[in-house]
């Protein structure tokens, strides 16, 4: 009788795992048919959005204003893939296709580096190499050897090319992490929040996200913020919807709570920084 219970209870430990496989594959094969396309507030008419800065602000809200040629207003510019579903550096789909708003058209890399703080690490790199800013893509790892693009490339017959700089952020990504992000940042207040500011939490586990655009709405001294991220393992960077507020998903507004709720993690707010 022992051994028949034995036998039971296996086989429906395989059927709920069988039923279980079934329906996740089902999801993303749905999410994968989906178009990311959104409804204006104010019209049925759907509109497809290309870049961050076309996501649609909710009512009575405007972009703050950033300076020409800023990290803020890089990021803004930044193009969102047409596919909105997020794949693992395996080419993989994640199981769960329902947190996030909007994918980054940024490669991740076919290795499991690219993760939460390397993927703000790669944003910094891009938006200085755009600007052939080589000597600021410099990192420290956590023994406090500084890695240097600018070096790298010299020591690499002078190679400033773009495949010379993923392979200078390999190097980067295996020695460096939220640790790096945490050191080369100053706390500042949630009301002067500002595109290109992280939320960083040190340690193992750690969290890092970056705020990607920032909007305000004068009459009633109110701000919102758009957080992206990479996670582990290494996946596409992406938007992550708002948990906490529907209404107001993608966006987050800056408020009394102390705890800000996002996909996965929970930062404190006191945890948001600015490069110094």
């Amino acid at each position: 009788m022992r051994y028949l219970r034995l036998i039971f209870v296996l086989l429906l430990a395989l059927t709920v795992a069988f039923v279980i496989g079934f329906n996740n594959r089902c999801n993303q094969q749905d999410n994968k048919s989906i178009s990311r396309t959104e409804k204006s507030a104010n019209s049925s008419t759907a509109i497809s959005i290309n870049t961050i800065d076309e996501i649609p602000l909710p009512a009575g809200f405007t972009r703050v204003g950033l300076p020409k040629d800023s990290f803020g207003e890089w990021l803004r510019n930044i193009k969102l893939k047409k596919d909105n579903t997020v794949y693992l550096y395996n080419g993989r789909s994640i199981a769960r296709q329902d947190l996030h708003y909007a994918v980054l058209d940024i490669s991740t890399g076919n290795k499991d580096l690219q993760q939460c703080a390397d993927a703000i690490m790669r944003l910094k790199s891009e938006y200085y190499f755009s600007r052939k800013e080589y000597d600021k893509i410099s990192f420290r790892t956590g023994n406090g050897t500084n890695l240097n693009f600018d070096a790298f490339a010299k020591n690499h017959s002078n190679c400033y090319s773009h495949d010379c700089l993923l392979k200078f952020l390999e190097k980067v990504f295996m020695n460096c992490g939220t640790y790096t992000v945490d050191e080369m940042t100053k706390p500042i207040s949630i009301n002067d929040i500002e595109s290109g500011d992280v939320f960083v939490k040190a340690g193992s586990p750690g969290h890092a996200m970056i705020v990607v655009d920032v909007a305000i709405k004068e009459t009633m001294h109110k701000k919102v913020y758009m957080l992206a991220q990479s996670y582990m393992p290494a996946q596409d960077m992406h938007i992550v919807i708002n948990p906490d507020d529907e209404k107001l998903s993608p966006w987050y507004e800056v408020n009394d709570e102390e705890r800000i709720i996002t996909p996965g993690w929970i930062f404190d707010k006191k945890q948001l920084k600015r490069w110094k």
